[in-house]
């Protein structure tokens, strides 16, 4: 049932699903007329959100990018390549191959998102290098997959903003320490049923042999080569080859970043938000690669793949510009509060920020425009407001399964489409869905 199941959704967004740049464009005519017809702007204004709101990701873009390219560059080290090698040569069939793959990236994203879109995207390409017969779509659909469950983790944004002094919602709420967010009996046990289930899930949706789309695994080990060819020109026929070709200003440069990562860790504790991941991963690969022109040569390679990133983000950043600033984003929370019960807002908190997450897919920017709804509701309801909070972080990230935005550093390194494995991701929304929904409620 579930593979067949499966098969028909990964038809119907094949056949469907647009490219995520279009996806993004239709998003933002659809924001755009809603906005007029529901929130009462003019088309002028509309417009105006949307141009004022254009550029408010910029930053994060970029985060993205380097998330994507260090990441990808640290991983193409011969250390880590050895290291991801041995990993992907645990499971042995094209099943195990799916489960294992889900288990590690579900994991490293529960520990940090940014780390674990990376991690898992990359051990799926090395894994379809080792094990024969497996779907390349389903693998790379696995890898994300994990995923859904980030904004439970220790890298979570809601969580980890009403744990800090002075965030905005502080004098209705106060502050909130994660061990009434994060560790919490509910969020631990919903976290762990997912993590535990998903692969098994993955599994089931493996395609019949004649039907999978398995990549030539010669093909990936020739880029790899190709990489590497390229990064090894260790000429020394000028100056500056000499200069570009030195392991000395690698690993002063190196060291440098080793200082500052131990006192970062040391004054801030094991904080991994995404700038410290980056310079993380920025410093080892500048070590590891040994020489500015090696470092260089592989960055070259792996930034190749931001151009979804570069090209959507700002489209993202102008919907979000014209959700916030018609007021359709409080519109839509407003709805689902009007409709809630004592026992029924968890469940409504979660299903309104699955929804806006669609439109804002960003955890802290779809906090600052939920919280102030759903946090004085809560207290309204005598329900505790930590729950809520956590059941905005479960809805943001439940429907990242069916969101390309967030796919697209992950699908950057494995070379595929959106369409490619967001058919096997609507069975893990559902499966998730009803996991999260119901433990938010009842747990």
């Amino acid at each position: 049932m579930i593979k067949r199941l499966s098969k028909v959704f990964v038809s119907l967004i094949e056949e469907y699903l647009p490219d995520p740049y279009l996806f993004a464009i239709a998003l933002t005519f659809i924001v755009f007329i809603l906005g007029i017809l529901m929130a009462d702007n003019t088309p002028v204004e509309m417009v105006n959100h949307w141009g004022a709101g254009f550029w408010d990701l910029l930053e994060f873009a970029m985060q993205m990018c380097l998330v994507l390219i260090t990441g990808h560059v640290m991983a193409n080290t011969p250390l880590f390549s050895n290291i991801l090698k041995k990993v992907a040569s645990v499971p042995k069939t094209a099943g195990g191959a799916i489960a294992f793959t889900t288990l590690i990236s579900a994991i490293a994203c529960w520990v940090n998102w940014g780390f674990g879109l990376v991690i898992g995207a990359l051990l799926a390409r090395e894994v379809a290098k080792q094990v024969e017969g497996v779907d390349y779509r389903l693998l790379i659909a696995s890898a994300y997959s994990g995923f859904v469950v980030w904004h439970a983790g220790l890298a979570g944004s809601v969580p980890l903003t009403i744990a800090t002094e002075g965030h905005f919602m502080e004098e209705l709420m106060g502050v909130i320490p994660v061990a009434e967010t994060i560790f919490t009996p509910y969020n631990l046990i919903i976290s762990v049923i997912i993590i535990i289930t998903i692969p098994f899930l993955n599994k089931m949706m493996l395609p019949k042999e004649e039907d999978r789309v398995v990549v030539d695994p010669e093909i990936l080990k020739k880029e790899d080569e190709e990489a590497e060819i390229a990064a090894t020109d260790n000429s020394m026929d000028t100056t500056a080859d000499r200069l570009e070709n030195s392991t000395l200003i690698s690993m002063l440069l190196g060291a440098m970043g080793v200082v500052y990562l131990i006192y970062y860790f040391a004054n801030n504790g094991f904080d991994l938000n995404l700038n410290i991941v980056n310079f993380l991963f920025l410093t080892v690969g500048i070590i590891l690669h040994k020489t500015p022109r090696r470092y260089l040569k592989a960055f070259d390679t792996a930034v190749r793949g931001c151009s979804g990133i570069i090209l959507q983000f700002p489209l993202y950043s102008g919907i979000m510009g014209m959700m916030i600033g018609s007021g359709l984003a409080v519109m839509m929370s407003e709805f689902f509060v009007s409709i809630a019960t004592q026992t029924t807002l968890p469940f409504f908190s979660f299903l309104s920020a699955g929804i806006v997450n669609f439109f804002v897919p960003s955890g802290g920017g779809q906090w600052a425009v939920q919280a102030p709804i759903m946090v004085p509701a809560a207290v309204d309801l005598g329900i505790d407001v930590s729950r809520i909070s956590m059941a905005v972080a479960w809805g943001d990230a439940w429907t990242n399964m069916i969101q390309p935005f967030w796919a697209l550093p992950a699908l950057g390194i494995a070379g595929l489409g959106a369409r490619d494995i967001m058919g096997y991701c609507i069975m893990v929304l559902i499966w998730t869905g009803i996991i999260a929904s119901l433990g938010l409620m009842l747990i």
